[in-house]
């Protein structure tokens, strides 16, 4: 947002991503760099800063280049929303990943003759993940009232509004033992593992950053975070049409076909019918469904009607995540 005629300086928001070997599969936005600062304190600077990440100016329909270590370089356009998805074929890129899988990469603007200063000389930094083979599952999750208390059943989501407008990110609370849990799962039963996490939410990309800090000051396992395209104003999708969280998920069980997931929700909104759906459709591929309970008696006995007499996948409705630990122990997750 520019003042009095000041242009704002461009960045690149790259999203942590995933991929295999031979498939780059990376998403990102280019825009005027707001100047958010998640560590400043007080209402009114909180306020401001929940303003920018939602008031975004974008740099549209502009080229975007990715740079690897070892000399390759892809290239893409964003779109009218600024986003840009690269999706595509490249081979070796296992070689250029750490210990943990993540391949770190660069993307520019790749018009040098943009007449706006960009910041970092026109670097900005990106990782994809690419899981182990000899990782023993992944795991999905959500992230909303799964590992962040959000309060998505609160009245009018009047609890949502006002977390994620008047709440720092490091002010926010996990759900207790969430990151032990997370972490467990991550280390495996041996304990030497690097099984892949994939967080999966409903929020909308602006909240990228904001959620990434969350994960990192509470010591969440790093993995790919996975949101969605703030809807537009006054758009209206089919009625057919899946979540995008459905969809991402789906889309993170076709690239790894070998590997099985531990899927993990809330009972408060969709979680339990998109993860009945996706388990009925790859039951090989599901070890297992957790729910955490939520404090909504009608929200609680659909989701325990609906699972009744399903049999296809293990579930487990949960209070806490001791619970979802004993299970995980005695079914050789952890």
């Amino acid at each position: 947002m520019a003042w009095f005629g000041k242009k704002d300086k461009l960045q690149i928001i790259a999203f942590q991503s995933y991929g295999t070997d031979a498939h780059f599969y990376a998403r990102g936005r280019t825009l005027e760099d707001e100047e958010i600062d998640l560590s400043k304190k007080g209402f009114f600077n909180l306020l401001w800063n929940s303003f920018k990440r939602f008031d975004t100016d974008e740099i549209r329909n502009t080229g975007v280049t990715v740079r690897f270590r070892d000399g390759k370089t892809l290239s893409g356009t964003t779109d009218n929303r600024g986003y840009y998805l690269m999706d595509t074929v490249v081979e070796g890129l296992s070689q250029l990943a750490n210990d943990e899988g993540w391949v770190n990469f660069e993307i520019s603007y790749s018009d040098t003759a943009l007449k706006r200063e960009i910041l970092h000389q026109n670097r900005f930094p990106g990782e994809l993940l690419i899981p182990s083979k000899s990782a023993d599952f992944g795991v999905i999750s959500d992230i909303d009232d799964t590992i962040l208390h959000t309060g998505v059943v609160s009245s009018l989501k009047w609890k949502v509004v006002f977390n994620t407008l008047f709440k720092k990110a490091g002010q926010r609370s996990p759900l207790k033992g969430a990151a032990e849990f997370y972490g467990l799962l991550h280390l495996g039963k041996s304990g030497k593992a690097a099984n892949p996490i994939f967080y999966v939410s409903h929020s909308p990309w602006n909240l990228y950053r904001y959620l990434e800090l969350f994960l990192t000051k509470n010591n969440f396992p790093k993995g790919p975070i996975l949101l969605r395209n703030f809807p537009k104003w006054g758009g209206i999708g089919s009625r057919d049409e899946k979540p995008q969280k459905q969809k991402e998920i789906i889309n993170i069980l076709k690239t790894y076909p070998d590997l099985k997931f531990i899927l993990i929700g809330d009972s408060g909104e969709h979680d339990a019918d998109i993860y009945k759906e996706i388990a009925e459709l790859h039951p090989d591929n599901i070890l297992a469904i957790y729910l955490r309970s939520v404090n909504h008696k009608r929200k609680m006995q659909r989701v325990k009607g609906l699972f009744e007499k399903y049999k296809t996948t293990p579930v487990l409705l949960v209070e806490g995540s001791e619970q979802a630990v004993e299970h995980a122990r005695e079914n050789g997750f952890i």
